[in-house]
């Protein structure tokens, strides 16, 4: 029996991302979409998706039940890392000049600068719940009640 790669990768990734937006986070697949995103007034939170086990079991999971917050960004969006690379590089280059690239990730901006950010040493081996408490407790830092 064969397996083709492509066809199974092809499978996770459309998985990934119809999780992402049926929770109602926005794909952002070019530079320019990127762009557009970030200048939006208010509170931006970017998800960096991957396909790997903590961003299925554990970041995924966290930014559906994260935005179930008095207070939440005003914008959702995603870029998918390994897939999306433009995108991917052009939003990291908003989180400015320490960020370390990892994925998964979060990025919280407020009028398109960096406030807080969540890395992957922060979501791989830690539960959903406390990823969700972390970005909680940032969005009650940096949001405007829902």
């Amino acid at each position: 029996m064969t397996m083709d790669f492509n066809l199974l990768m092809n499978e996770t990734v459309s998985r990934a991302r119809s999780e992402m937006d049926a929770i109602g986070y926005e794909q952002l697949t070019t530079p320019e979409q990127v762009e557009d995103a970030v200048k939006r007034p208010g509170t931006t939170l970017v998800m960096v998706n991957s396909v790997c086990g903590c961003a299925g079991g554990i970041a995924r999971p966290a930014a559906q039940h994260a935005i179930h917050f008095d207070k939440r960004p005003d914008h959702l969006v995603t870029v998918f890392a390994g897939q999306d690379k433009e995108a991917t590089a052009q939003a990291r280059m908003h989180f400015g000049e320490d960020h370390l690239p990892s994925s998964p990730s979060f990025a919280l901006l407020k009028d398109g600068k960096l406030v807080a950010e969540v890395g992957r040493y922060e979501i791989e081996g830690h539960d959903p719940m406390s990823v969700v408490a972390n970005l909680q407790g940032q969005f009650e830092e940096h949001c405007e009640e829902v």
